[in-house]
Parts: structure tokens; C-alpha cells; sequence
């Protein structure tokens, strides 16, 4: 088994390791979520927090790590008899992105349940992980259903695997904590609310620091052992902490004070639900019998509040979690106002007890942005800033961009026909969860049971196999696997024209608002986005498709606009960039969404240059909208024929707001045969 990082040997990031002692001190809490670049020691903080963990008791011989204390008198494996047990080390149980469900809740043998009525039942990672660690690696990127799931064990403490009305249940009790770059996408609000504290790591900017943590990991690839040794010391002092903190837990004692500035300060940030609420003062506890103290002081829910609010106060879907101190600030203080004033804040601080900074893997200490160095200019409608310098095919007509209009809600787009992409909320598909359609025989492991076709399957064949009592002789031949229907999610791709024939400020506005209408129901619908532009003499992919629709956003602000339209170039680097696409995942559908007035000038016949690019995209089955933004009195309708070109449909601005749009792209099909 190799060496893992010590703990106490990381540099700075002490919002991360403060949030996983609190859990370690008290599992209540919740957990946490670790939202940062990459390189930054997520998962090597994680792992490094299981040497610290106390043993545990556990019954010899159970599967479910039960504690021969007090056993789970559900156990699968019970009942146990009163047995002095064995003690090991806490356990820190992975979860991989792609893992089934039977993976995670365990599997239940159908066809032994069906025809022998015995609870034959094969444990998952949410049995490994009770009374431990449950670590869960780009979280983001989990399929939503294995992260209800995970949530609702975590919530309930216990797991349940139902199948056909043969159902398992076992304790399942652990410290979850996620991990996740926003980059590749966030998680939806809902899923968010369930992680009890989130902390936010980013590499240190301080070059001293960033000497220190190389230092330390090429010590620690040379000789992990005699590394880990070094800090041994260290490493005993935190886990006898930790004991301590765990025996004073019981003992603290929250006032009605501290619980009045706790429930004042959610209410402040607006907050829903009560459960922001419970997990401030289970972390406000933690902290003070962190520190060592007995009562609950107002720095402990101001910690609290820093690590349980961000993420649950109400914002826009690309604003990133955060929180106003200034408003924390005077929220406390107009709670502690109402009652007289009477706290002595501790003057060392709940955070005073973080353990000592040291250097780890691919670590930074406190977060320092340094100098801001965005892609494009600041405010630019009021004409600050750096001018831009041009993307290749600029030219010196470049003009600045301009703030996106007021987003609005757009009917939905869909792709026709039945895929088998990713879950989703945008195409129909054949996915595990949904409606159930149909039935066939299952290919490999049975995972969902269709009953009433299994028992058709076999009833023909019960008087053959010397059927003689009331239960039905079932064989695997007889089982079938329910087909379902739900939706998936898909790509969308954006094409947008940003030649000078789209920079007038107010109509560049508006179709910027349209693009972020739809990146606001991608993400809503958990699809993938990418973003081309072309103006100039070319095209460029502004962003690679990715989950992080936000990053979309980022970069369509900062979208500057002039010169010529090569409208061809557009299409092309489009249909390079879905030809990629399709050999990295060939089950996620693509929809492509061309954002112009059809206008096309540079070179020879643009216009027909473009339609052939057009054809291209139609001739390979892509579906397709454009999004005619031209305005005035005279009207070409070119954006109409490159739809016909595409074999998609053609929506104004105006009509991407209307019912007479809905099922658009769901017609294309006829549209292109009607062409």
C-alpha cells in the first residue's frame, strides 16, 4: 500500500483543511465540496485526511462495518450476536465518474429473489464507506441520478435497493466529501444544497509558497516513507485533536443568541429552506469544539457562515458561489444589536486551530488573484480598457464588445429522433431511468426487471418444469430487462456572426441576449456547449465544447465584433469541430445553432460558398437552427435559405420568444425535405 501525503505537511489552503476537520470532528455537518482548478491538492488533501481518522469498531465478518456496540438490527448480515469485534482503520472508499448504480448501492440477485425468494445481496460503495470517508472525484461530472442517490444516503444515513418489491436496506453512514473543477461544469443548485460546507482552493500566487510545495513533493516522490516519517509527529498531535474535539462535541453549548445571528444571517442572504440553518450551527459547534471551547462564540458562526452559505445564497446560474463579507458583517451585527450587544468574540478565532501551513502536491496557500488579465476589455460600454487585440482574420474595424441584453426564456430545442446520450433533459433517448417503453432480453447483468414480461416468459414453460406449489419456476432465459425513455442531454453548438454587418451596438445587444437565453437553458438541460465565431478573413473556436456553460457565457461578453463575414469559414470550423466530437462520444447528439443575418462577403460567390458549407452540415444529419437576426425594412432573406441549406428551420429573434416555435427543430427533417 503506498504512503499517502501527510496531512499536516500541505501549504496554506486552510478554508480546505479546515473544512474536512470540521467533518472529521463532526460527520453531521455534511460533508464538504472542494470547488477549484486543477493542480491545487484537492484530492490529495482528501486522501491524506483518512490516516487521521480514529479506528473503528467494527462486528467480524460483517460486510456493512456494523459496530458490535450497536449493531444495525436491519443488517443483511444480522442479526449479530454481542461479540467484543475487531478494530481497523477508517476506510476511504472512491466513487469513479463512471460507475453504475449497482455499483454504488449494491445489487440484488432477481432471478434467485423471484424463484427462491432469498435476499441474495451483493454489497456496494455506500457499505464500504459507512463509518468512513466517501470521496467522490469530479462530482460535477457524476450522472445525476448516482449523485440523488449519494445525497439521499448521506441525508438519511442509511441505503435502500429496491427491485420488483424486493427491497434491502443497510446503514450507510459517511464523510462525504466531492471534489470538482467549475471549469467542466457545475452542479445544479438543488444537488449543491446537500453538501453541508464548501470551500474554494486556487493556487497560490506567492512565490515563496509555490517553492515551498515543490520542495516538498519531489521530497515526497523521492522517499515517501522517510517523508511521512518527518511529520509523524505532526500527524499524531492533529489525530489526538481530532479525538478531543469528538469527546467535547456533546458538551458545547449553543446559545439562544448565536442561534437568533444564525438564523438572522440567513435570512439575510435569502437562503431557501431551513437546512442552511441546521448545518451553520452543527459547523458553529464543530468549530468551537475545534478550538477547544465549550460555548459557541460569534466568530464560530461567522466562520460557519463563510463555509455553509456561498453556495446556497441565491444567484444567477453563471455567477460563481461567493459571499459578502460586508454583508455577513453587518448582518451579525444587527442580530447581536437586537439582544444588547453581549458577545466577546473569541480573540483568537475559530480558525486559530487550523493546523500549521506546510507544502503538499500541486498546493497553493490563501487564495491571491494577483493582477486580473481577462481576455477582453472591462467596461466596455463605457470605453475602458485595453483595445483588444485581434483574433486572427481581425482587422483595424474591430470594434469593442458590447453587454449582452436582458436574458429571457426560450422555447425548447430538440434534436429528432431517439438517442442514447448522456442523461439529460433536452432529446428524447433510451436511458436507464424513465418511462418504461418495452422489454427485451437483458445483455450482460440485469439491471432493471420488466415483471410482467418476465412472468409471461415463463409461465408457458411451468407444467415442463414440474412446476408443484404456488411459486413460479423462473430461469434466466425467462428474464427480461425493461427498455425506458427519458431525455438526454446533447451538444450545442453556437455559431455566431461577429462581422461588422452584426456591430451595431444596440442589435449586437440583443443577439447577445438571445445566445445567453440559450446557454441559460443549456444549462439547464445539462448539455454541453461549444462557441465558434467568425468575422474577418476566418473563424476561430472561441471555446471547445465543454460542461462549463458559464465559461460560454465569459467568452460571448467578451465577443468584439467587425470586419467581413466569412460566413463559409463559420460552417467549416463548425462541422471540424463536430466531426471530433463524434469520435470522442458518439452517443451525444449534436444540435447546431448559427446565429447571423446570412449576410456573406470576402472572396468568390460567398454566399453560395456558404450554402455548400450548409449542405455539408445537412448531408451528414446535423440538427440545425439559425437564428435570423437581420433587422430593418429591407429584408434578403438569406438566413432562411442557409437554414434550407442546412436542412434545419429559421427563427427570428422576435420568434425565439414565441409558442409558434415550439417542436422547431423536432420538423427539421420535413423542413429539408420540403427545400
Amino acid at each position: 500500500m503506498s504512503t499517502p501525503y501527510p496531512f499536516t505537511a500541505l501549504v496554506g489552503q486552510d478554508d480546505l483543511r479546515l473544512g474536512l476537520l470540521l467533518n472529521a470532528v463532526s460527520p453531521a455537518v455534511g460533508g464538504v465540496l472542494v470547488r477549484g482548478e486543477k493542480g491545487t491538492a484537492k484530492s490529495t488533501a482528501v486522501r491524506a485526511l483518512a490516516a487521521l481518522m480514529p479506528e473503528v469498531a467494527v462486528v467480524a465478518g460483517c460486510r456493512f462495518s456494523c459496530d458490535p456496540v450497536a449493531p444495525d438490527p436491519a443488517c443483511p448480515d444480522g442479526p449479530h450476536e454481542a461479540a467484543p469485534g475487531v478494530s481497523r482503520a477508517a476506510r476511504t472508499v472512491e466513487l469513479p465518474v463512471g460507475a453504475s448504480e449497482d455499483r454504488l448501492v449494491g445489487a440484488l440477485d432477481i432471478e434467485r429473489a423471484l424463484s427462491e425468494g432469498v435476499k441474495a445481496f451483493e454489497p456496494g460503495l455506500l457499505a464500504d464507506a459507512h463509518r468512513g470517508i466517501l470521496y467522490v472525484d469530479e462530482v460535477n461530472l457524476l450522472h445525476d441520478h448516482l449523485v440523488d442517490l449519494l445525497l439521499d444516503a448521506a441525508a438519511m444515513g442509511a441505503s435502500y435497493v429496491e427491485r420488483e418489491g424486493v427491497s434491502v436496506r443497510h446503514a450507510s453512514r459517511f464523510l462525504l466529501v466531492g471534489t470538482m473543477n467549475p471549469e467542466e461544469g457545475e452542479l445544479r443548485p438543488q444537488l449543491l444544497d446537500r453538501f453541508g460546507l464548501t470551500v474554494e482552493v486556487a493556487a497560490s500566487r506567492d512565490t515563496d509558497l509555490r517553492v515551498e510545495v515543490v520542495r516538498r513533493r519531489l521530497a515526497y516522490d523521492d522517499d515517501p516513507a522517510a517523508f511521512a516519517a518527518r511529520w509523524a509527529d505532526e500527524e499524531g498531535a492533529l489525530r489526538e485533536r481530532i479525538v478531543a474535539a469528538r469527546a467535547l462535541l456533546p458538551h458545547v453549548v449553543l446559545g439562544d443568541g448565536v442561534l437568533r445571528q444564525i438564523a438572522a444571517t440567513c435570512a439575510a442572504f435569502e437562503v431557501d429552506g431551513m437546512r442552511a440553518d441546521i448545518v451553520m450551527a452543527r459547523t458553529a459547534t464543530a468549530l468551537a469544539a475545534w478550538a477547544g471551547r465549550d460555548e459557541v462564540v460569534a466568530d464560530d458562526v461567522r466562520q460557519a457562515a463563510l463555509l455553509a452559505l456561498p453556495h446556497r445564497r441565491r444567484r444567477n446560474p453563471f455567477d460563481a458561489p461567493g459571499l459578502d463579507e460586508d454583508k455577513l458583517d453587518e448582518a451579525l451585527q444587527d442580530a447581536a444589536d437586537e439582544r444588547g450587544g453581549d458577545d466577546d468574540p473569541d480573540p483568537d478565532g475559530p480558525g486559530g486551530g487550523v493546523p500549521p501551513q506546510g507544502g503538499g502536491p500541486d498546493a497553493g496557500g490563501p487564495e491571491d488573484t494577483g493582477p486580473d488579465t481577462p481576455d477582453a476589455p472591462g467596461d466596455t460600454e463605457t470605453g475602458s480598457g485595453d483595445t483588444p487585440a485581434p483574433p486572427p482574420g481581425g482587422g483595424a474595424g474591430d470594434r469593442q464588445p458590447v453587454r449582452s441584453g436582458e436574458p429571457f426564456r426560450t422555447k425548447m430545442l430538440s434534436v429528432p429522433g431517439l438517442g442514447e446520450g448522456a442523461a439529460g433533459r433536452r432529446s428524447r433517448a433510451r436511458t436507464e431511468h424513465g418511462r418504461t417503453t418495452g422489454s427485451r432480453r437483458p445483455e450482460g447483468a440485469l439491471t432493471k426487471l420488466h415483471l410482467a414480461a418476465t412472468v409471461q416468459a415463463a409461465a408457458p414453460h411451468q407444467r415442463a418444469r414440474g412446476r408443484a406449489g404456488r411459486g413460479l419456476v423462473v430461469r434466466r432465459d425467462d428474464l427480461r430487462q425493461a427498455t425506458r425513455e427519458g431525455r438526454e442531454g446533447n451538444l450545442v453548438l453556437f455559431v455566431v456572426d461577429a462581422s461588422g454587418s452584426m456591430a451595431a451596438r444596440q442589435r449586437m445587444s440583443a443577439v447577445k441576449g438571445a445566445v445567453m437565453s440559450l446557454l441559460l437553458d443549456a444549462y439547464q438541460r445539462r448539455d454541453k456547449v461549444g462557441l465558434v465565431t467568425f468575422r474577418g478573413r476566418g473563424a476561430e473556436v472561441a471555446l471547445p465544447p465543454t460542461s462549463s456553460v458559464d465559461a460560454a457565457a465569459a467568452r460571448l461578453e467578451s465577443l468584439p465584433t467587425g470586419g467581413r463575414t466569412p460566413l463559409a469559414a463559420g460552417l467549416l470550423k463548425a462541422h471540424d469541430v463536430l466531426r471530433v466530437e463524434r469520435l470522442r462520444d458518439p452517443s451525444r447528439r449534436a444540435l447546431l445553432v448559427v446565429v447571423t443575418d446570412g449576410r456573406a462577403t470576402g472572396g468568390v460567390d460567398p454566399v453560395a460558398l456558404a450554402g455548400r458549407a450548409g449542405r455539408l452540415h445537412a448531408s451528414e444529419g446535423t440538427a440545425s437552427v439559425v437564428v435570423d437576426c437581420e433587422s430593418g425594412i429591407v429584408r434578403l432573406g438569406l438566413a432562411a435559405q442557409l437554414a434550407r441549406d442546412l436542412g434545419g428551420s429559421a427563427v427570428t429573434l422576435d420568434e425565439l420568444r414565441a409558442d409558434s416555435i415550439a417542436g422547431l427543430v423536432k420538423d427539421f427533417t420535413a423542413a429539408g425535405r420540403a427545400a
